[in-house]
């Protein structure tokens, strides 16, 4: 996985477990991580996008493809251009509905269930 400057806002301990657990084969384990990946990022700049002034998205986008990892950077940038100091916690809650959505993708129907139980009890 690379650093991206997202990755200190929320955590993925749940689905981290399920791919551990699910994958047979390193390689399973992977190429599950790459989807992941794949979608988180795809998801967290769909949102960045929709919150952003049209006129800043290619900047945007430049800025992040040049320095990916820098929280500070693009954080203080992404404040300064949509106006909020709320953005960090907008993009939190963003990355839990992703993992829960992730994790309901990867679970079978009959786990999910069986899990809202234990956890609302």
């Amino acid at each position: 996985m690379t650093k991206l400057f997202f990755d200190n806002l929320v955590a993925f301990e749940e689905i981290e477990v399920f791919i551990k657990d699910s994958a047979s084969s390193e390689e399973e384990k992977e190429e599950l991580w790459e989807l992941v990946d794949e979608v988180i990022n795809n998801k967290v700049v769909e949102k960045i996008l929709d919150r952003l002034p049209r006129d800043n998205h290619e900047e945007f986008l430049e800025i992040f493809h040049k320095c990916p990892h820098d929280e500070v950077h693009i954080l203080g940038y992404l404040k300064e251009k949509t106006g909020k100091d709320e953005i960090e916690k907008e993009l939190k809650q963003e990355l839990e509905n992703i993992s829960s959505d992730i994790l309901q993708e990867l679970m079978p129907q009959d786990e999910i269930t069986a899990e809202m139980r234990v956890s609302k009890k």
